[in-house]
């Protein structure tokens, strides 16, 4: 009786909500309808019920976990707006892996404006990017609370053993349509799979990847943020990815390079750096397969 109550208060409070429909494939999409909508609560409550049903999709939040944080990111999901435009949102560039990149950077307009400036893990932009300000530890690199490999890093010598953010803390997740920001793989595809030339579009310079199937996106060199400062803008482009950097220890996360050092030429390469500088996020579309 007390589940059925439980399943039953749920149940009642999803059908108050509007049915959004979202791209498809895409982070929420619990019951393989291809739209993330109420249907997907009620699939998310089944499982947790019956302890049966698709576990990996209901797994929403990142914890590992198929319970009432899965419905209440799905309801978050539901509420946040509309579904992507795959026609202006991203661009096909014909990758091996099917991947589609996003247009502009999370917090631009337009394909040629910077954007806003993330630390690794944390989803809203600030005015200073430190280990101070850091969300992730208790003041220093060396007080990590989450994502973090080796004790000599953490609080109290906390390991978690995350490598990837989870959709919670992805600023790709939290600000554009359909959006999680891109694995290192993700990022070593698009570099190995393109061919890169120097644009500007309004007066701004930057990158243009080229994919194999002849579209294009244009990336700003955007800089980054450290401290208060905003350094090496129009010099450098400096893009995260999501992924963990697993060699020089848990206070450096994966990012992608652009820049034309020592070369006239583009180059793109991925790097680590520290996750408390504020660096721009380029999505790609958030797929479950």
């Amino acid at each position: 009786m007390k589940k059925n109550l439980v399943s039953l208060v749920l149940l009642l409070g999803a059908l108050m909500l509007p049915a959004a429909v979202h791209a498809q494939n895409i982070y929420g999409d619990v019951n393989g309808d291809l739209e993330v909508n109420i249907a997907d609560v009620n699939a998310v409550i089944d499982i947790i019920l019956t302890d049966s049903g698709n576990l990996t999709a209901g797994e929403v939040n990142g914890d590992h976990e198929v319970n009432i944080a899965d419905v209440n990111t799905i309801i978050s999901i539901i509420l946040s707006g509309p579904a992507p435009d795959l026609e202006h949102d991203y661009v096909d560039l014909g990758l091996p892996s099917g991947t589609l990149w996003a247009t502009r950077n999370v917090g631009a307009s337009a394909p040629e404006e910077y954007g806003d400036y993330f630390a690794w893990g944390e989803t809203e932009p600030k005015n200073c990017y430190d280990w101070s300000t850091y969300k992730w530890c208790n003041g220093s690199m060396t007080k990590l609370t989450k994502y973090c490999l080796y004790s000599y890093y953490g609080y109290n010598d906390f390991v978690d053993d995350k490598t990837e953010l989870d959709p919670a803390d992805d600023a790709a997740c939290a600000h554009y349509p359909g959006g999680r920001m891109p694995s290192l793989e993700q990022i070593k595809e698009l570099i190995d799979s393109c061919t890169w030339t120097w644009s500007q579009r309004n007066g701004v310079r930057g990158a243009l990847a080229t994919g194999p199937n002849g579209n294009t996106m244009f990336l700003p060199l955007a800089g980054y943020r450290s401290d208060i400062a905003l350094v090496s803008t129009g010099g450098l482009g400096f893009y995260w990815s999501r992924t963990l950097n697993l060699i020089g220890g848990s206070q450096l996360a994966n990012h992608m390079t652009i820049t034309d050092w020592h070369t006239f030429e583009v180059w793109a390469y991925w790097d680590k750096i520290d996750r408390a500088c504020g660096l721009t996020v380029r999505a790609v579309l958030f797929s479950q397969n």
